[in-house]
């Protein structure tokens, strides 16, 4: 009865690690897959296409960067599958007149933000509450001098 027990005991911590393991894998993927820059093309249902806002991501660190026309954001992001979490954003605190509206509607999308798609180079994040789309943005291309 005890070797039954312990064979029992070993398959289940078998398989929770195995699980932990699977799922870790498959969070790192999603991290290497949104790492790069992303130019903003809308946030809130506003365009901000004819812009120059770029979202980043750094899948080593987590962290997560915006530049604005005026002011930079920046913090920490955990992704677990396609759900993503923004922890507190930063942000620099210049004053520009009339430039300001972009860098406020980034950051509180990136706060309402529960789950992100990311299909082809583009990049949505939905809401936590209804889903309803909150920024979208384009994949940048790196290129380099090959």
């Amino acid at each position: 009865m005890k070797t039954f027990l312990s064979i029992i005991t070993i398959a289940a911590i078998f398989l929770t690690s195995s699980c932990d393991e699977t799922q870790k894998v498959i969070n790192t993927a999603s991290n290497v897959q949104l790492n790069g820059n992303y130019k903003i093309n809308t946030v809130l249902e506003e365009s901000y296409s004819s812009k120059n806002l770029v979202l980043g991501f750094d899948a080593l660190n987590k962290a997560m960067n915006a530049t604005t026309e005026c002011n930079n954001l920046f913090g920490s992001y955990t992704i677990d599958l396609y759900a993503i979490n923004f922890g507190d954003i930063a942000s620099t605190k210049k004053y520009c007149e009339g430039k300001m509206d972009a860098e406020k509607e980034i950051a509180e999308a990136l706060e309402k933000t529960g789950s992100f798609s990311l299909e082809e180079g583009q990049l949505k994040f939905f809401s936590a509450n209804d889903r309803s789309l909150l920024l979208t943005a384009t994949k940048i291309r790196e290129t380099n001098g090959n």
